[in-house]
């Protein structure tokens, strides 16, 4: 995909916001969508707070109404006493995700990969054992059966401690081949493209497959074929480089000791995810990537069949949620949303946009490692996109994608660590 022509139609979506029809999962332009549920979404930020994350945001852009927008923030952006501030950067954790797929779907539209073959013929010889024949599909799907190389750095299932985190992350370099190298240890989990298993070594492998395949580091494709395209002025990925430039929100987790306040965990070198959750954003140009990527071919980032390859989603073992390559798919009482979220520590943020990219929504909150905040994170999505729910003997609100589903919880999401 020229240069040119992407920054021709980038110029096209910062100016119009519509575009084009004719995307893989455009919506119709008639379609209904619900006013958001401002005292909702400002209930379930309290809900955040209240949970113990000093403060918390909702950003609801709707460029099909742009009167429907809101921006509310709750509490403070540090224990200082700062104000939330929606404006400023922060940790997307696996986000990131959704970038990395982005390069790799490129990569497959100029011939340069084939997701249906060996991944391994794609990466620097021996990164994958010979007998490893899982393809770059399987693992941008999350069905490889390839360890998940974070547990051996957290050593538990549940949420991350403050004491793993000082020991072996916060200031641990990691190469990205040892990461991968963790993981290989444990073998293959279970058949490939049999179950599906979240897995953050799967983006770090796609992430290296990206590198070898252009020769150029992953911190430069994101930069060359995204940030700079669309304008994303707010986004980095400097991994690993401890700190955030600029005006950020300071990122907290839940001291293992509860006698003890919240340990600041801003600084950290990122490596222990890479191109799996090392991307610093904000909630602005959340907004512009996503609007640009569910465009499809008119948004500059990938044609309308590599959207609809990434939007072709199966389900996962938790209720409303399937995964595609890369993205993920909530079903909302009113409709389904695409997007990812993301925790890394001290940072938690939800990204989600409906499916003919009119309304994106980006939630936050500056802590980690806490279930509730979780929880209760994941359930603004559901009054920022369907509005009020509807009273006793009234019928239920309209659809934003034609779901009239009436159950408005939503479950966390499998990758609730990072």
């Amino acid at each position: 995909m020229a240069g040119t022509t992407i920054a021709r139609t980038v110029t096209v979506l910062a100016t119009t916001v519509v575009l084009a029809a004719g995307s893989a999962v455009g919506a119709s332009a008639a379609q209904d969508r619900s006013e958001p549920d401002t005292a909702g979404v400002r209930a379930a930020l309290q809900r955040v707070v209240d949970a113990g994350a000093p403060g918390a945001f909702a950003v609801i852009r709707d460029h099909g109404n742009p009167e429907r927008s809101r921006t509310l923030t709750l509490g403070k952006a540090d224990l200082d006493g700062t104000p939330m501030n929606a404006d400023w950067r922060f940790r997307v954790g696996s986000n990131t995700k959704m970038f990395t797929s982005v390069l790799v779907m490129r990569l497959a539209e100029q011939g340069r990969i084939d997701l249906d073959k060996p991944l391994r013929d794609y990466l620097p010889a021996g990164t994958l054992p010979e007998s490893w024949a899982i393809t770059a599909r399987q693992v941008m799907e999350h069905r490889a059966g390839v360890y998940d190389h974070t547990n051996d750095l957290l050593e538990q299932s549940g949420e991350e401690t403050t004491d793993a985190f000082e020991k072996r992350i916060r200031n641990n370099v990691y190469e990205p081949k040892d990461l991968v190298a963790m993981s290989v240890k444990h073998g293959l989990q279970y058949t490939p493209g049999t179950a599906y298993s979240y897995s953050n070594t799967d983006y770090v492998l796609m992430g290296l497959a990206a590198e070898h395949l252009t020769g150029r580091p992953y911190a430069e494709l994101l930069r060359k074929q995204i940030f700079e395209p669309l304008k994303l002025r707010q986004t980095t990925f400097t991994v690993p480089q401890k700190t955030i430039a600029g005006r950020h929100v300071t990122g907290y987790l839940t001291n293992d000791d509860r006698t003890k306040p919240l340990l600041d965990s801003t600084e950290q070198t990122a490596s222990w995810v890479w191109s799996a959750g090392g991307v610093v954003s904000s909630a602005r140009d959340l907004d512009r990537f996503m609007t640009a990527l569910l465009a499809g071919s008119s948004g500059g980032l990938v044609s309308d069949e590599s959207l609809r390859q990434m939007t072709s989603v199966l389900p996962t073992p938790t209720a409303k949620v399937s995964y595609g390559l890369g993205i993920r798919e909530i079903a909302l009482s009113c409709g389904k949303v695409l997007g990812h979220g993301g925790i890394v520590q001290g940072y938690q943020t939800q990204t989600f946009s409906t499916p003919d990219h009119k309304r994106t929504v980006v939630v936050f909150a500056n802590a980690s490692n806490n279930g509730a905040v979780t929880s209760a994170l994941t359930n603004t999505l559901e009054p920022a996109f369907c509005g009020a729910a509807p009273t006793a003997g009234t019928s239920s609100h309209r659809s934003i994608t034609g779901n009239g589903a009436a159950d408005r919880s939503v479950p966390a999401v499998e990758d609730s660590r990072i």
